[in-house]
């Protein structure tokens, strides 16, 4: 994230250091990152919403956004990846693509709710995603889902995972699909870069408060950022 993009008349929220549009989405809705923390600390990117059925972790992304300003760590983050899903209310995207099984990782021609589109990487969500993640080349990537209640160890970085796992309460598990998670993008970020991607799956219908503020809380302390002052 290079460019600061004006706020026209609002004022941004004060942890917010820049807000982009990255790529839109089939239907032309935008995909925004914020920029959050401090430039040139290690980097991070918490992602949320890849399938709109999966709305309530939205809600820690906002809420590290809206609130005070935050210290130790440069800080992505993508409420809404896929923002086609959230209107239609669906794991999939306008198209009908689970966007988790669309990038060129392992890819495979899967069918139904695990629809990965006709060839990898073919839906501009995942272009834009992928674009944004190699233009920064962040070290942490924290994905988020629902519901399955747990955090992923079967990843790059299990000790990380478990630290992680200890502070946010989720179990620690492996999401191991039944077998090869076939164009995810944690498997695509784990093979192709140096940092470690995650996943991080809270149950169907996690407490706002634990949203809004303990989940927050709990990444920050985790991560080794703390909130600073306005």
């Amino acid at each position: 994230m290079t460019s600061t993009t004006a706020y026209g008349d609002e004022d941004p929220p004060p942890a917010v250091v820049e807000r982009r549009v990255i790529g839109h989405s089939v239907t032309g809705r935008p995909i925004r990152v914020w920029r959050l923390g401090e430039p040139g600390r290690r980097r991070v990117v918490m992602i949320s919403t890849m399938h709109g059925n999966e709305p309530h972790t939205r809600q820690i992304l906002t809420s590290l956004r809206d609130r005070r300003p935050i210290r130790g760590i440069d800080l992505g983050v993508i409420p809404t990846y896929n923002p086609d899903g959230l209107a239609r209310h669906s794991r999939r995207h306008a198209r009908g693509v689970d966007l988790n099984r669309n990038y060129p990782n392992d890819w495979v021609d899967l069918d139904g709710n695990y629809e990965s589109g006709p060839r990898p990487a073919s839906e501009p969500e995942t272009g834009a995603v992928m674009g944004f993640l190699r233009r920064i080349d962040p070290a942490r990537v924290i994905n988020f889902h629902q519901p399955l209640n747990g955090v992923d160890t079967d990843t790059k970085d299990p000790r990380f995972a478990r630290r992680l796992a200890r502070a946010l309460w989720p179990p620690q598990t492996r999401l191991d699909c039944g077998g090869l998670c076939h164009g995810t993008m944690t498997g695509w970020f784990n093979a192709r870069f140096e940092g470690s991607a995650l996943t991080v799956e809270y149950a169907a219908r996690p407490a706002r408060q634990r949203m809004t503020a303990e989940a927050p809380r709990q990444l920050l302390r985790v991560l080794g950022a703390t909130r600073g002052p306005g």
